[in-house]
């Protein structure tokens, strides 16, 4: 049975962390279905260039308008194994953490929490407001894992590409479709390259 993974993106910074979980995913072997949001597809081009959208494209096997609320992604009976949202934007986590299904992204999550499902946010902002936070504990309260993209700086990474793909390996680690593959603390190493 192929492991199918819904990749939800929205606007926020960080477009790069979109493309690597995407890559991650793929090279896990799983399927996987792709929403993005309007200020997603802008933040790919802004962030990485014209060709963006067109190279995540590539790395899945499915893409739904975000404003298709009728799309398979929508419905608790299609069956998936969880959802990651690369990056998260303060909107889409207040969406979610509120159960407003207002376009394709947020329906999706919904659905993951309410069939309790793997449901991972990389929630993109800095500094955070009370809103913010308050809204993390409400997802996490519901099932949700919130995990900041924050660098694994023991790693001693040279590259941002480095960072990103390290996190993206976190990220696909917690949804426990395949081995672990996110590069780990070894004390006795110290993790230099």
């Amino acid at each position: 049975m192929t492991v199918r993974v819904i990749l939800g993106v929205s606007g926020a910074s960080g477009a790069a962390l979109a493309l690597d979980c995407a890559r991650a995913l793929r090279v896990v072997g799983a399927a996987v279905d792709l929403v993005l949001s309007a200020m997603a597809e802008r933040t790919l081009t802004l962030e990485i260039g014209p060709d963006a959208r067109a190279e995540l494209v590539a790395l899945v096997e499915r893409v739904h308008p975000v404003v298709d609320l009728g799309a398979a992604i929508a419905s608790g009976s299609f069956p998936v194994h969880g959802m990651i949202v690369a990056p998260c934007s303060m909107r889409s986590l207040a969406a979610i953490a509120q159960g407003l299904d207002d376009n394709l992204l947020t329906r999706a999550a919904s659905v993951q929490l309410k069939e309790r499902r793997p449901l991972v946010l990389l929630a993109r902002e800095a500094p955070l407001t009370l809103a913010h936070l308050r809204n993390m504990t409400a997802v996490t309260e519901m099932g949700a894992i919130v995990m900041p993209p924050v660098p694994a700086f023991y790693l001693r990474p040279e590259t941002t590409a480095q960072i990103t793909a390290q996190i993206a390996a976190r990220t696909i680690d917690l949804l426990r479709i395949a081995a672990p593959s996110a590069h780990a603390w070894d004390p006795t190493e110290g993790n230099a390259r």
